[in-house]
């Protein structure tokens, strides 16, 4: 690699910090150990082609282009996360897996309605982890936080909102949102 693209790659990779919060290429590395996977199955559940997914990891590519396949990463991390604490199963796991690669991503509505409770409403968590995909896949969890903090002083309740939903854990964010149901 000559030194014209080692300057791009290392562009590419602080481009994804800022977009993802981390370097593509260890946010993937990551998901694969945590979820046992290998490159080609990550890139099947993402919606990726697997030279794609390995110009993420490398820097060629900088930018996730599908905001649909933002939304997957997300809800990968989320459930890697959940497989590290033991609140899924190894076997649920692979079953999300499907679940998420089917998803088309997009609005919180239509979003929504695809996992509800037994009364057929969607349940509050899931109406929570969209919030928190919608924010996340318009904007860092730093700069979620900057523009959080540059509002605080004017509009402290949305300012919470945006530091609590889009920077914020999963149960916080449910306990914020039903302590603001009437």
């Amino acid at each position: 690699m000559d030194a014209a693209q080692q300057e791009a790659t290392a562009r590419a990779r602080e481009l994804q910090r800022n977009w993802y919060g981390e370097p593509l290429g260890a946010l993937f590395r990551k998901l694969i150990d945590d979820l046992g996977l290998n490159q080609a199955r990550l890139a099947g559940v993402l919606g990726l082609s697997a030279p794609m997914l390995s110009q993420l990891m490398s820097g060629q590519r900088a930018k996730i282009g599908n905001p649909a396949v933002v939304q997957r990463v997300q809800q990968l991390q989320e459930l890697a996360a959940q497989v590290a604490d033991g609140s899924v199963s190894a076997a649920e796991a692979t079953e999300r897996m499907d679940e998420i690669k089917r998803s088309q991503g997009g609005s919180v509505l239509s979003a929504t309605t695809q996992t509800t409770s037994g009364s057929g409403a969607p349940t509050v968590k899931r109406v929570v982890r969209e919030i928190q995909s919608l924010l996340r896949s318009v904007a860092a969890a730093g700069d979620i936080i900057d523009a959080a903090d540059t509002l605080a002083p004017t509009h402290p309740e949305l300012a919470e909102f945006l530091k609590v939903y889009g920077a914020g854990r999963t149960s916080d964010a449910v306990a914020h949102y039903q302590s603001h149901q009437s």
